[in-house]
């Protein structure tokens, strides 16, 4: 296969290209290729997105997704590889549950799926997971997803024998006993609404406990979904310092503010909750400026009973695997935050190599995982051409810029627009 007259990302810029695809590797890239193929003027290839934060639910809460159709939305939203977090039933703690997600996914045959195993058993902060056996199985991280470590000591030797088997920690940082049953971020509109609030510093106090041990240990971590300025600031100073810190957020801290909380919608109640214009601000700040490394979706599908509730009672998350790559590219690449390079360094190349995944740039010898994007298309977002099993989002009726008409995974397409 060959694909001609594209605009092709590359880590050095943006070229005119010809594409030649063979047994799933990229095996030429010149300005022209002699033969037949697929005329891609106007169109923009980008090495195939990577999204290292998802939640595909399955083993035990198929209702809220499963991995063929949170598979289903990765590629539509133009991902070759995703990700997985362990907060499954039963946890992704063992070899046999991260056995189990990869031989699924391996059916399913869509983007490639890598799991994330637990660092602690059962996800309770009080023994170690089995990681070289998780390792083994496929796992290619370690998380205790939607909740911290508590025990600084565990965490600490979470980090020791992660880097044992190469693997790195990637950590929700979150204070419960600050967090004290607060939905919303704490400020002008929950004292608004009357929502419970949560300050800053239930994030940043674990953030920074983690920097310290990693610089303490001289060991890598990774910090999951930023949304505070302060944060922000922690991990710049931290990595100024030569701290092997690297750090992701989500197009919802760098798109809104909490004044979306006013309209009660539970679409908008999400963990770490979006916070005020000066942290969105730095959010985009740090985004641009390599302090924050990747952006992923923190994709957290939920049925409709699951929101259809009163806002505190209401499940935290947003399904994003669909919206992400047009809310990022409207909103930093558009709005003049970011270059398309940029944006494929946050969304492909970074994430690839933080995990030491194989892809994440379009190179002669690489996999075939393009991302084709009409980068001037407008779409408005509508919930109901979802994948996704998850309608919940806050960005129904949004337009945004960057339609994905293609996503190859190793030279197959496994999405198509409707209309290419």
């Amino acid at each position: 296969m060959i694909l001609k007259n594209a605009d092709v990302v590359l880590g050095d810029g943006v070229k005119k290209l010809d594409i030649r695809i063979e047994n799933g590797k990229i095996a030429e890239l010149a300005e022209h290729i002699e033969g037949e193929g697929a005329d891609c003027t106007g169109l923009t290839v980008f090495p195939g997105l990577i999204d290292m934060h998802v939640h595909l639910r399955e083993p035990g809460y198929e209702k809220k997704e499963d991995i063929a159709s949170g598979s289903a939305a990765a590629v539509k939203g133009g991902f070759t590889q995703i990700c997985c977090m362990p907060n499954t039933n039963p946890v992704a703690d063992n070899k046999v549950v991260i056995s189990y997600i990869v031989h699924r996914a391996r059916e399913v045959g869509l983007c490639k799926v890598r799991p994330i195993g637990a660092i602690t058993q059962g996800q309770e902060g009080k023994n170690l997971a089995a990681i070289g056996a998780m390792k083994a199985a496929g796992a290619v991280a370690l998380s205790e997803d939607g909740k911290s470590v508590v025990n600084s000591g565990l965490m600490a030797n979470a980090m020791l024998y992660a880097a044992d088997f190469g693997l790195k920690c990637l950590c929700h940082c979150e204070d419960a006993s600050l967090v004290d049953g607060g939905v919303v971020h704490e400020g002008y509109y929950s004292t608004l609404t009357g929502l419970k609030g949560s300050i800053r510093a239930a994030e940043d106090i674990v953030i920074a406990r983690e920097i310290l041990l990693a610089e303490s240990l001289s060991l890598p971590v990774h910090i999951c979904h930023v949304s505070t300025y302060s944060g922000v600031q922690l991990i710049r100073e931290a990595k100024a310092r030569g701290v092997q810190v690297t750090a992701e957020t989500c197009p919802h801290y760098f798109t809104l503010t909490d004044e979306v909380i006013a309209t009660f919608d539970t679409n908008t109640k999400v963990n770490p909750p979006i916070r005020e214009e000066r942290d969105r601000r730095a959010i985009v700040e740090g985004l641009r400026d390599g302090t924050l490394d990747c952006i992923v979706t923190d994709h957290a599908p939920h049925h409709l009973d699951d929101k259809n509730v009163e806002y505190a009672q209401a499940a935290f998350g947003i399904s994003g695997l669909e919206t992400s790559f047009a809310l990022s590219y409207t909103q930093l690449v558009k709005g003049g935050a970011l270059t398309l390079v940029q944006l494929a360094q946050k969304m492909s190349a970074n994430p690839a190599h933080i995990l030491d995944l194989e892809g994440g740039a379009i190179a002669v010898g690489a996999p075939a995982d393009l991302t084709v994007v009409d980068l001037n298309r407008a779409w408005t977002i509508d919930p109901a051409d979802f994948a996704s099993k998850g309608r919940n989002t806050p960005f129904a009726g949004r337009e945004v810029y960057g339609k994905v008409i293609y996503t190859f995974v190793d030279g197959e397409i496994k999405y198509r627009e409707a209309d290419a």
